[in-house]
């Protein structure tokens, strides 16, 4: 199954309102209305998002901070995939993955050489996914505590 990352607009953010975490996952990433409220409070981060579609249906959500000035532990970057949300009825399909690698692809083409994230280091969290697609631990952590991870491009 392939994807398409969609610009959000006005009929795409209220076809998002279906995609939904599983229970308890949102203590790893916040919701899309969640996410979108946090562009708009750091514009500093220069937030680049987009709807997930597989099938034309929506199927999740990605949020990048796009080539900005680093400033840690606040801002990581230049390139760092600040969201990434699933819809649970979609997680276990590859989905994942293959956003990741589209934006991977993405930040190479704009000249980027990693891309970095960050994720709770608890039981039921995103880092086996990550570690799973090549990202490994910088040694940092994040202001709420996060593991910074790095994707060599």
């Amino acid at each position: 199954m392939s994807i398409e990352l969609r610009e959000v607009t006005l009929e795409v953010r209220e076809a998002l309102g279906a995609v939904r975490l599983r229970p308890g996952q949102d203590r790893f990433v916040s919701g899309v209305e969640e996410s979108l409220a946090e562009a708009v409070e750091y514009p500093q981060a220069h937030p680049w998002y987009r709807a997930v579609y597989a099938d034309g249906e929506p199927v999740g959500f990605v949020m990048i901070s796009w080539d900005v000035e680093p400033d840690p532990p606040l801002i990581y970057g230049p390139w760092f995939l600040w969201k990434l949300l699933i819809d649970e009825r979609q997680q276990g399909r590859g989905l994942g993955r293959e956003v990741v690698l589209a934006i991977a692809d993405l930040v190479r083409r704009e000249g980027g050489d990693a891309l970095l994230t960050s994720y709770v280091d608890a039981p039921g969290g995103p880092g086996p996914f990550y570690r799973g697609l090549g990202f490994v631990p910088t040694g940092d952590v994040d202001e709420g505590g996060e593991v910074v991870m790095r994707l060599a491009l």
